[in-house]
């Protein structure tokens, strides 16, 4: 017992340039998930929206956008009470583990024909990333100590993983998807295989996290303890059943479900929700003052994340149809697959990532880094300038020609700017902010605000419409207009939200 301790300790110790050895571990599973992810999401619409005869579903935009959104927004919502489950009642290296497996069982159930293995794939999919997505993230966090320069580092880094995935999957499945040789089973499947291989890995070297994530949270009273996961698992087993039985019924026809009309719904019941799990934080939490201050920061950098992944999720959807049906894609010697182009925001995350990784170092050296909250608001500011490219590329669309895909490229450039402002900067920030005993709720919530930029993102998606394209641009330039406009908000609070963070940078 005391050499097997000592052997894992010994393992978790290890060093890889500079960094915690589990942080590849933990990268590499992350690299998978995310192929199989962004994989299927490339393809996600176009399914959707292509013929019965190409093997698609036929769904007009505004219903397969509003379908997109909810799915979307779905796979970050489950990520709260998915962190409440590691926190309290598994740890979150098993949640991570479950969580991959029900995934890679999602995508090889959308691999298989029909209406409703579409759905009950979604549906596992988002279950397991549930499960994996807050968790995974969490226990990165914990490989570092407090006050360790190195975690932001450490989050570009990881960060890095992702999208190598991201970059991936929609060059993998994406070919296979819009090949007419394949179909898009074929790109289903192939996700489904990727994510397969994360599985492997995690298992193969989990040994090097040490006891990062291993436990769930004890209050020092076994019985007591005991009985509270008997009770957590009673009531995840019926949230479970609920979920399931309310699909069935959908699938069914027993029950009649409108995705539009359900986006909008959930829209209100995903900020009721949050307000009310802040409410009770701060009322039952038992917080002292630097830990209210702290999350009232959460709360601001929650309000960011969701306007930025509004805006930003567009990728998926609007500017996805838009690469697929106005984009010139033929070049007579080679014709490039709509999908791919959802590879190129991983690809240019992978080449800037270790200049903003470098330059946050540096600048912290030099007393120049600016704040967290001040960084949200550049990004905000980079995805209203990108999105100042699609103004004059749906221009050049509504005259009756095909955009050159340079304008697209433009536009995913200027969002990685932002992402890179954003994303690894905010996960990382929420791990220092957040109360020891609330961190896997926490960093739910962060993903629970990308849930509800990207049902927004949806929404905001189906307003495009392909018979008029002449209003394009105008929708554009709201977005570019709401986008800075809430940057420069940013800015100008930074100061007074970095005091609140209590020494945290």
């Amino acid at each position: 017992m005391t050499d097997n301790a000592t052997t894992a300790d010994s393992a978790a110790s290890k060093q890889i340039m500079g960094h915690p050895r589990g942080l590849a571990t933990l990268f590499f599973t992350e690299m998978w998930e995310r192929l199989s992810y962004y994989g299927m999401r490339a393809i996600l619409i176009l399914f959707m929206v292509s013929q019965m005869q190409d093997g698609g579903l036929a769904i007009d935009d505004v219903t397969a956008t509003a379908i997109y959104g909810i799915y979307t927004a779905a796979v970050y919502l489950v990520a709260l009470p998915g962190g409440w489950i590691a926190d309290r009642l598994m740890g979150a290296q098993r949640a991570v583990l479950a969580g991959g497996i029900v995934i890679m069982s999602g995508h090889f159930v959308l691999a298989l024909p029909g209406t409703n293995s579409f759905f009950l794939g979604l549906l596992l999919v988002i279950l397991g990333t549930g499960l994996l997505k807050p968790n995974v993230s969490t226990i990165v966090g914990s490989l570092y100590p407090d006050g360790d320069d190195r975690r932001d580092s450490g989050f570009t880094i990881f960060y890095m993983g992702i999208n190598v995935g991201g970059m991936l999957g929609p060059l993998v499945c994406g070919g296979l998807g819009q090949n007419p040789d394949y179909g898009w089973h074929w790109g289903f499947g192939a996700a489904g295989v990727g994510m397969l291989f994360g599985v492997i890995q995690f298992w193969m070297t989990r040994k090097y996290l040490g006891t990062a994530g291993l436990h769930p949270a004890s209050s020092g009273d076994a019985a007591k303890d005991a009985i509270s996961r008997r009770r957590g698992w009673i009531g995840v087993a019926i949230g479970v059943a609920l979920i399931f039985g309310f699909t069935f019924a959908g699938l069914s026809g027993a029950i009649v479900y409108d995705p539009v009309l359900i986006s909008k719904r959930t829209t209100f019941v995903i900020i009721g929700m949050v307000a009310a799990y802040f409410a009770y934080v701060f009322t039952f939490g038992n917080l002292d003052t630097v830990e209210k201050k702290r999350v009232v920061v959460i709360i601001a950098l929650f309000l960011g994340i969701s306007m930025f992944w509004s805006g930003f999720e567009q990728a998926g959807s609007s500017m996805n149809l838009f690469a697929d049906r106005y984009t010139q894609l033929d070049f007579g010697w080679f014709t490039i697959y709509s999908s791919w182009l959802q590879s190129v925001n991983s690809l240019f995350i992978i080449t800037f990532a270790p200049f903003f990784a470098y330059m946050w170092i540096w600048l912290a050296k030099h007393n120049l880094n600016p704040s967290t909250p001040a960084k949200f608001g550049l990004g905000l500011i980079f995805l209203g300038i990108g999105f100042s490219m699609m103004i004059i590329a749906s221009t050049i669309v509504a005259s009756g020609e095909l955009a050159m895909p340079t304008w697209l490229l433009l536009t995913y450039l200027f969002h990685t700017f932002g992402e890179l402002m954003i994303s690894p900067v905010g996960l990382s920030a929420t791990t220092k902010l957040a109360p020891k005993r609330f961190l896997g709720q926490m960093m739910g919530i962060w993903f629970v605000g990308a849930a509800l930029g990207n049902l927004i993102a949806g929404q905001v998606a189906g307003d495009f419409d392909e018979n008029n394209l002449a209003a394009f641009p105008g929708q554009y330039w709201q977005i570019v207009m709401t986008a800075v406009g809430a940057g420069i908000i940013f800015l100008v609070f930074s100061k007074r939200l970095q005091k609140l963070m209590g020494g945290i940078h």
